[in-house]
Order: C-alpha cells, then sequence, then structure tokens
C-alpha cells in the first residue's frame, strides 16, 4: 500500500548513506522504499560529491531534500554542505536509537523505524529536532 506521506511526492530529493554498514545499507534501502511508495524520489548523492555540474544544480533547485546518514560520520551531510547546499532535513538513523554494526543483514523494524521518521517529518507531524530528527534550514514542500 502507498502511503500519501506529503503532497509534494517527487517533489522531495531523497539522497542516503550507502555505508558499508548496517545504518548505511538502512539509508540507502529506506530511500529506495519511500521512491517506490511515492514519498519523495532517491537520487545520487555519489553525483552531488564528484561535484557533476547537474546534480549539484539539481539539488540546489530542489524544493525539498531528506539526506539520510546512517551515522554521525555525516558522509551526506559533508557532500552537502561541500556543494553549497545548506536548506535540508537532515535524519542519523544512530540518533534514532539504531546501533551501527558491520552486520548488512537488514533489520524490518529499523527500516520502519527510519521511513516513519522521513514520512513524519516531510508531512510536517515531527517538529524539527523531534524523537532524533535535527533540522538544517527548510521544510516539506517549501
Amino acid at each position: 500500500m502507498v502511503q500519501d506521506c506529503c503532497a509534494c511526492g517527487d517533489n522531495i530529493m531523497i539522497l542516503a548513506c550507502s555505508g558499508g554498514s548496517n545504518v548505511g545499507q538502512l539509508s540507502n534501502q529506506a530511500a529506495v522504499e519511500l521512491t517506490q511508495e511515492g514519498c519523495g524520489k532517491m537520487y545520487c548523492l555519489a553525483g552531488i560529491g564528484g561535484q557533476l555540474k547537474g546534480f549539484v544544480q539539481s539539488a540546489r533547485d530542489v524544493p525539498m531534500i531528506a539526506a539520510i546518514d546512517g551515522c554521525s560520520v555525516g558522509c551526506a551531510k559533508a557532500i552537502l554542505k561541500n556543494a553549497g547546499v545548506d536548506d535540508y532535513r537532515y535524519f542519523v538513523l544512530t540518533d534514532l536509537g539504531i546501533e551501527k554494526n558491520k552486520n548488512l543483514s537488514l533489520n524490518a523494524e529499523e527500516l520502519r523505524k527510519v521511513k516513519d521518521a522521513v514520512r513524519a517529518t516531510c508531512a510536517g507531524q515531527a517538529a524539527p529536532g523531534a524523537a532524533g530528527i535535527p533540522t538544517v534550514k527548510g521544510g516539506c514542500c517549501g
């Protein structure tokens, strides 16, 4: 069942860490599933990190970005900063109470928790900074 998480739909750019840990892979899988469910559209964080002009411009132009990092290392956050993008919602999975480890098998309950956090923030149901959901300027749908 597709959930109507926000009227923005494809106007939300989802950028996810895809690191070599459970939280990196959870970030990536959450972005994939949220895209499939119509809650935003996953884009290429590596393209922005590589400073590819079209990717960087897309990140600057989109109405809303949901940046999902697995842990406090903050790769997605650093990539956006280096690209001059400072208007986005920011999620760190370890801040949601998910413990980082090297087990790449995904836990369905943790995946649900990540997706719910992104959906709630997008829909304006969670206050910025609530439940491990820090916000770097910006909001849903402008």
